[in-house]
């Protein structure tokens, strides 16, 4: 592309990104902010990172994420909520809640779902439930998604009564739950023979 005189942009970076040519736009982010003495901003950021963590490139991703901080770009809540997802997947739940307790900005409902699904699906459902507690005392309400993910947790934890209990606490909160509630509930309180 240089060679026929087209210069790259966050567009272009972008592109190779989604295209599946990650470790290339890598390459060229790098040769953007060196060689070109071009500044990035939080959406050209943002946008990288994400699709490295879709791509599974969590390295990089971490990697950009530093060189964000260092060229004192700062993160916002769609930057942590990309790399807290990665994070998670990858099973690093302590780093994700660094990062999350470490955040530049206000965490959203996306960032709690994230990292209460994170902590559910390793069988660490209290310290989703805790996450829970303190979104709301923010004031972000859980949305059927919170709910549903906590109730789960608790099934797959064996823990019928406290689902149950997680279950009232969703229709006290005016949250409305839905088949996949339903279906949750149902599929516990067979297996308990209920």
């Amino acid at each position: 592309m240089e060679k026929k005189g087209i210069r790259g942009d966050s567009v272009t970076y972008n592109t190779l990104c989604s295209s599946g040519r990650w470790s290339e736009a890598a390459r060229l982010v790098r040769d953007m902010i060196k060689r070109r003495k071009l500044d990035p901003n939080v959406i050209f950021y943002s946008g990288m990172i994400h699709v490295f963590v879709k791509e599974g490139n969590l390295f990089d991703a971490v990697n950009l994420y530093k060189e964000m901080i260092r060229r004192s770009v700062d993160p916002n809540v769609f930057t942590y909520n990309s790399l807290i997802n990665g994070l998670c997947i990858d099973g690093r739940l302590g780093e994700a809640k660094r990062m999350f307790d470490s955040m530049r900005c206000s965490p959203d409902l996306v960032t709690y779902n994230t990292l209460i699904k994170g902590f559910c699906k390793s069988k660490r459902v209290e310290d989703g439930m805790k996450l829970l507690c303190h979104m709301s005392r923010e004031g972000i309400i859980g949305d059927v998604f919170t709910y549903n993910t906590l109730i789960h947790g608790y099934c797959q934890a064996g823990k019928l009564s406290v689902a149950l209990k997680v279950f009232g606490r969703m229709v006290d909160c005016g949250v409305a739950p839905d088949v996949v509630t339903y279906n949750v509930l149902l599929g516990c309180l067979c297996s308990k023979g209920r």
